[in-house]
């Protein structure tokens, strides 16, 4: 479907990949991962033909359609939500529009939001309802970047499932672990300049590739005794006329090690060695709403609801879009005013409110190091670089202007100035939003740390489940409390759902009478039964052979198309004119026929599963 062959880009001087090499079949869904910087939207946009590389190509399989969402959308016109979904081609479609807007639905849209202006809505918003156009069309290949940002937690989960049932690949970059555990079949590793692919989830690569790195320091190390050792009697016996050609030799061995020496990558992002500020402890009770009611204009969102927030607890907001979780965490932090109702904090209590705006309360003026060193906590200038580092501020990005920063880097600085004076109470809105994954774990590992109570919204279920200790579901005005973590208010809800599917079901299958059939002459008539049998069942032997024949037709050619894109991964298929191409072209004419076959066994499979159901009914 798509290969990716000796690619080479340098920005600045600065090697970003260097004979980068990568190959999609169809049915793949591949997750570029790599450090902050390491290349991964650059190679994604050369894929694109938006950037042209230093060196290397880019191939389609001839009719590939290709889909792309970036990470930002591009501002929106005059047109309406349904407008941006359907294109122009296919907006007389009825089959396509229904799809559109039932995507549209699944993705948080009311009925009325179809004929708004686009330019009304969110950034976010937006996103979505490009992000229902390309489900809809369903390319052969769908690239993603950064697709989860924008969507909570409940249309992140239908989103997921979605995409487990996609027909196309999906090439994707994303800091979400767990939508990358529940849909990878592989990660692309970008880093050190290189690509490194693995077979498997998030997790599974990253044993993989502890496995490898363990294997090619032992490897290194074992290179470098051998170095060691021979080096050691070239130096202590090269002056002696006796043994000199044995020193010699032994140099060239050396020489020999070193030209074959095992490069060993870049270990892991360092983790958090630094203990944060901890801040004063509070009473019991730290805060309390009580008989609150709020609303826009005539919308009302709560009337009357109550909610205490105990020391120490870890809660979680989760609810569909628009329930009011992030107005609830506002009302907390006294960002809204309540039309009525109580607003208590408890003894010793401060709490602190973490939402996107907060970045751009940062001095432009300041370095990311000054605005750091800007707090009331007196903290060491080392430790300081520490917790910067574990938020990816290195060597001399810290020394960065503040005005020039990326919204994620300044979300990122922001956090850092929480966390090194924080409040007994932390409300945070989508603190990962614009974290790599690297600095979703340093937050982590911060807030595990950290001895206050934490309320918190978020669509990132990793960063959920390693958290919260307790769960508020919020939904149409009311909330509703589970005493304990993510998986158990999965369980419990599941639960629930399933009690009420039990509860509306028929507890009795009925069945039909069995029509009389009159009697006939026995002998005519079982002569007659054996022939319908026998010929029912030449049917099926022939279907079954069919089905047969094409499984193992289909067994071949993707073992071909395996060894054909395994092949195009080797630097070596490059040296030698035309090979790739006469690969390629072989690959073509593959998965073509793949294609094809593929479609005859689904409907050999449909038509044996029809003759099955048709013998079985009374």
């Amino acid at each position: 479907m798509l290969t990716v062959a000796g690619l080479s880009k340098s920005f600045g001087g600065r090697e970003l990949f260097d004979d980068v090499s990568l190959n999609i079949l169809s049915g793949d869904r591949i997750a570029i991962t790599g450090p902050n910087g390491a290349g991964k939207s650059t190679l994604i946009k050369i894929i694109l033909g938006k950037e042209e590389p230093d060196g290397g190509s880019v191939s389609f399989i001839r009719g590939t359609r290709v889909g792309y969402l970036p990470q930002e959308s591009e501002p929106a016109g005059n047109e309406t939500v349904l407008e941006v979904a359907i294109p122009h081609e296919h907006e007389h479609d009825g089959q396509f529009v229904a799809k559109v807007k039932q995507i549209l639905a699944s993705l948080g849209f009311k009925l009325t939001d179809y004929d708004r202006p686009a330019k009304e809505m969110s950034g976010g918003w937006i996103m979505r309802a490009h992000l229902a156009r390309l489900l809809a069309e369903e390319p052969d290949l769908l690239m993603l970047d950064e697709p989860t940002n924008h969507l909570d937690l409940e249309t992140l989960i239908w989103f997921q499932d979605y995409l487990k049932y996609y027909p196309g690949a999906i090439l994707m970059i994303s800091h979400d672990r767990e939508f990358l555990n529940n849909l990878c079949t592989h990660i692309a590793e970008l880093r050190a300049s290189k690509i490194m692919r693995y077979t498997g989830n998030y997790d599974e690569y990253v044993v993989q590739r502890a496995a490898m790195e363990a294997t090619l320091i032992a490897t290194a190390k074992a290179q470098q005794r051998d170095i060691d050792r021979l080096q050691l009697f070239a130096d202590r016996f090269g002056a002696k006329a006796s043994k000199a050609s044995q020193a010699q030799s032994k140099r060239k061995q050396i020489e020999r090690i070193k030209e074959d020496m095992v490069q060993v990558p870049d270990g892991p992002e360092s983790t958090m060695g630094f203990r944060f500020p901890q801040p004063q402890r509070s009473g019991q009770r730290v805060i309390t709403l009580e008989k609150i009611k709020f609303g826009y204009g005539e919308k009302l969102i709560y009337d009357g609801i109550d909610l205490e927030v105990e020391r120490d607890q870890r809660i979680v907001l989760v609810g569909p879009n628009g329930a009011g979780k992030s107005t609830l965490l506002k009302l907390l932090a006294q960002v809204l005013t309540p039309q009525a109702g109580v607003h208590k904090l408890g003894h010793n209590a401060k709490y602190g409110y973490f939402a996107q705006h907060r970045a751009a309360m940062l001095n432009p003026k300041h370095t990311v190091f000054q605005e750091a060193l800007d707090t009331p906590q007196r903290i060491t200038e080392q430790a300081i670089r520490t917790v910067l580092g574990s938020f990816l501020f290195r060597g001399d990005d810290i020394y960065k202007p503040v005005s020039v920063l990326s919204g994620g880097e300044k979300s990122r600085l922001a956090l850092v100035k929480l966390l090194l004076d924080p409040p007994n109470l932390l409300l945070m809105d989508e603190p990962t939003t614009h974290l790599d994954l690297a600095s979703v774990d340093a937050l982590i590992e911060a807030l595990k740390q950290y001895q206050g109570t934490l309320v918190f919204i978020s669509h990132d279920v990793h960063f959920i489940r390693a958290l919260s200790t307790h769960v508020v579901r919020v939904e149409a005005g009311t909330l509703r409390h589970f005493g304990g973590g993510y998986q158990y208010y999965l369980d419990k809800t599941a639960q629930s759902a399933r009690s009420a599917l039990t509860s509306s079901s028929f507890s009795k299958n009925l069945t039909a009478p069995k029509p009389v059939v009159p009697q006939a002459d026995r002998k005519e008539q079982k002569r007659l039964e054996a022939a319908q049998r026998q010929a029912r069942s030449n049917k099926k032997s022939e279907i079954q052979k069919r089905i047969t024949a094409l499984e193992k037709e289909i067994a071949d050619l993707e073992a071909k198309e395996r060894d054909y894109a395994a092949e195009l991964e080797k630097p070596e298929t490059y040296h030698s004119g035309g090979r790739a191409t006469q690969i390629n072209r072989e690959l073509v004419h593959v998965s073509d026929r793949l294609e094809a076959a593929n479609a005859e066994w689904e409907n050999a499979g449909a038509e044996l599963a029809a003759f099955e159901a048709e013998q079985a009914a009374p």
